[in-house]
């Protein structure tokens, strides 16, 4: 074949049968249905953040905002606990994730490795934790005998290894961090901690990049530890804050009017709890959402290295 026609069949497109047409078609009206399914009431929650508290209740509020407003965000950053429970937030997540990496990278590490005699067995005493728990009570007594009831170590040493994501972790080393490599390093004089630590986590960015994800978001959205082990209100993190003014203002509701002016105000305070639940749910996954874009670049690599090739 001559340059002349190789130029010639490079400017044709390659021409499609009617079936392929067809199949396209339908699966990009597919794809669109679900994204709109999926992507409606995320939007719907955005614009009934910002709409009349008032045209929110009455069902109004579909497509666009309605009488632009900022109430329901004024009203959660009154309280002062609001902020308090985003540093708190920020901190566990922070040193929470930190933890988890210090232990599930090396475990992951150590189980990758066919010289590591002992792993079948370990790997089997890890996986029975993913079928069979102590408990809440059993649990919530080591923490106390531990002295960590109200503090930040009960909600962070707890859960500083999720099995899940350690056997993820495990086949990325497994399938990216080959036995020749180390061998090769071997014969330079390095050692397995300074392979590891030199060779291994620099060529890990994409399973260490979702493992932040994976545990970030895990850390961020928990309540339910600080619920049971934190009393001290000035250690809540921001998911046990909004949940107590929502559950302070709903109880507040509850109370019967007795005329109608009484009437008229708890209906317009409902009106602004519920924007205020839309705000709420606004305000604590911002922090989240500017997670993902600096995750995305690595997050498909990792995943499908570490899930698919298991």
């Amino acid at each position: 074949m001559n340059q002349k026609t190789m130029k010639n069949n490079k400017g044709k497109k390659m021409k499609r049968c009617r079936e392929d047409v067809i199949f396209d078609t339908v699966v990009f009206i597919l794809l669109t249905v679900i994204l709109i399914v999926v992507a409606y009431p995320l939007y719907w929650v955005i614009i009934s953040s910002i709409s009349d508290p008032a045209a929110v209740s009455g069902g109004k509020v579909l497509w666009k905002p309605i009488g632009f407003t900022l109430k329901g965000y004024v009203e959660v950053f009154k309280n002062n606990a609001v902020m308090k429970g985003f540093l708190n937030s920020i901190i566990y997540t922070v040193c929470g994730v930190c933890i988890n990496l210090i232990v599930t990278l090396p475990t992951a590490y150590a189980l990758s490795r066919d010289r590591f005699g002992g792993k079948k067995i370990v790997t089997l005493f890890y996986m029975v934790t993913m079928f069979f728990g102590g408990g809440l009570i059993p649990t919530y007594l080591v923490i106390r005998n531990l002295h960590m009831l109200n503090t930040m170590w009960a909600l962070v040493l707890p859960g500083c290894l999720s099995v899940y994501n350690m056997i993820v972790a495990r086949t990325f080393f497994k399938s990216n961090i080959s036995e020749e490599l180390y061998e090769a390093a071997e014969i330079d004089g390095c050692t397995q901690g300074q392979f590891f630590f030199r060779i291994a986590l620099p060529l890990s960015a994409a399973i260490t990049a979702i493992l932040v994800l994976y545990y970030g978001v895990g850390h961020w959205n928990a309540y339910f530890s600080a619920l049971v082990y934190i009393s001290d209100s000035e250690k809540y993190p921001l998911q046990l804050v909004l949940r107590n003014i929502l559950i302070t203002n709903e109880t507040a509701l509850s109370q019967t009017a007795t005329t109608e002016a009484a009437r008229a105000a708890l209906r317009e305070k409902q009106e602004l709890i519920d924007v205020m639940k839309y705000s709420l749910i606004i305000i604590s996954s911002i922090p989240v959402l500017l997670l993902y874009p600096f995750i995305q670049k690595h997050f498909v690599k990792g995943v499908m290295i570490g899930s698919l090739k298991g």
